[in-house]
């Protein structure tokens, strides 16, 4: 059996720990869509702005989620 000390559980813990979390990394891929929806869909008003405020409600959904999971995890 090995031990809670094994140096290769150790090695495959900070492994996982490398680079930043997708969930943070979202945020940069919503925020350019937002001026790029309001710009390209000019012309088509009614889509504009429901895909705008989809994305928009998206995003504070996803604010949300990050918000209480931080919260959570103080909790604990």
């Amino acid at each position: 059996m090995a031990s809670p000390s094994d140096p290769s559980k150790q090695n495959v813990v900070r492994k996982q720990n490398k680079g930043a979390p997708i969930k943070f990394l979202v945020p940069l891929i919503y925020a350019p869509v937002l001026p790029l929806i309001r710009l390209t869909l000019r012309h088509r008003p009614v889509l504009r702005d429901r895909l705008f405020t989809g994305v928009l409600a998206g995003a504070f959904a996803h604010g949300l989620y990050l918000v209480t999971d931080i919260y959570d995890i103080e909790s604990k």
